[in-house]
């Protein structure tokens, strides 16, 4: 009897040790796993923050490059319409011409200069008043008297573009003939005059290249 206690002792001292080893071991994987959870949060959270604040970086670029590209475009669209009017002067087309100083009045107004220094917004809202009335009195005149407007809104367009740039390659022509001498700008290097038009097509020559 008294070794049958004896024996239901150690049995029973056994299960005890071996259920609080258990309940430990269980402790510690719960610890563990916690413990990797936790980490798993905080480096997904790390994670997302560095994905949200590359996009958000990505989204500044992606604006800044629009705004310049909007305001470059604006720049080009009033030398386009420069161009096209040259060239209805090279034609001798008065109404043509009527037309394109219009439309060239309505490009100069929308140019925005804030983009520049403050010198360079002085300097160009100067131009750009300028450059405007010689376009509008283009749009009404005769031809003999376009073409004279013509000469001080090619130096206002040259200008421009000194201030601005372009990513147009572009040639200063000179007319030695047209009112003491008289520059203009074209995307050609061929000669052809828009102070003379039919008259003295081929009247001038290259004085420089811009770009």
């Amino acid at each position: 009897m008294s070794k049958l206690r004896s024996t239901l002792g150690v049995v029973a001292i056994a299960f005890i040790t071996l259920t609080a080893v258990s309940c430990n071991d269980n402790k510690k994987e719960q610890n563990k796993a916690d413990g990797d959870h936790s980490e798993m949060s905080v480096d997904g959270d790390h994670s997302e923050m560095n994905h949200d604040n590359s996009d958000g970086h990505h989204d500044v670029d992606k604006n800044a490059m629009a705004i310049n590209d909007s305001q470059d475009s604006k720049a080009e669209v009033i030398l386009k319409d420069y161009f096209n009017l040259k060239n209805a002067l090279v034609g001798d087309d008065n109404a043509k011409a009527k037309d394109l100083g219009m439309a060239l009045t309505k490009s100069l107004k929308s140019f925005d200069v804030s983009s520049h220094s403050n010198t360079e917004q002085t300097e160009l809202k100067d131009i750009i008043v300028d450059a405007t009335e010689h376009a509008e009195h283009i749009s009404e005149s005769d031809i003999a008297h376009q073409r004279e407007h013509f000469k001080i809104l090619s130096k206002d367009i040259t200008d421009m573009v000194a201030i601005t740039g372009t990513n147009k390659k572009l040639y200063e022509q000179f007319c030695p003939m047209y009112d003491g001498g008289s520059v203009w700008l074209s995307m050609e290097k061929d000669i052809k005059n828009p102070y003379y038009g039919s008259q003295m097509l081929n009247c001038g020559k290259l004085q420089r290249e811009i770009n």
